[in-house]
């Protein structure tokens, strides 16, 4: 008879605890070993998706329009249609676009890694819930209850396939995209 112990409910939960802090760890991991152009381009997006940069480039804008239309008294260096600003705003968005092209692969390489640790503890989990179904068997048929007619969990007790879950996946998923196709 398996050790059925409840001091090793402390123990699952200790488990669960560090599998929490492992998920949640990648991305200070990460963030650690960003290099110096992904550091600058992350703080650079987290600067450029502030309000304060919002309102900073509306009141630039605003000047720039006012200035140059001759409203506030001062020599116009940029008339109407404006081409040096439009060549400012291009350069802007530009820069801006790369920036956050910077910062979105680095997060989806986070990602990555953050779901291939998510489908390594899936795996472990539904390998622990298997035993723990396989004790609870031994359980009932010591007590003389027959569960060998239950086709369900018999299927249940068969270890995980990996390889023929991510085949019906894929199958699904070509399924799906042809049929969006149509």
């Amino acid at each position: 008879m398996p050790n059925l112990n409840p001091l090793s409910l402390f123990n699952h939960q200790k488990a669960v605890d560090r599998r929490r802090r492992l998920v949640r760890s990648i991305k200070a991991k990460a963030d650690a070993q960003r290099s110096v152009s992904e550091r600058f381009a992350d703080s650079l997006t987290g600067f450029f998706g502030t309000p304060a940069f919002l309102i900073g480039n509306l009141f630039f804008f605003l000047a720039w329009l006012l200035w140059n239309g001759g409203v506030l008294g001062v020599p116009v260096f940029d008339p109407f249609p404006y081409v040096l600003l439009i060549t400012v705003v291009s350069i802007e968005a530009i820069v801006l676009s790369i920036v956050v092209l910077v910062s979105q692969n680095r997060a989806s390489r986070v990602a990555d890694l953050r779901e291939e640790v998510n489908l390594q503890v899936s795996i472990m989990v539904e390998e622990e819930i298997t035993k723990v179904m396989e004790l609870l068997v031994l359980v009932l048929e010591q007590h003389g209850v027959d569960v060998s007619t239950d086709k369900r969990l018999q299927q249940m007790l068969n270890p995980l396939r990996e390889g023929a879950v991510e085949q019906r996946v894929a199958k699904e998923l070509g399924e799906v995209a042809s049929s969006q196709r149509k």
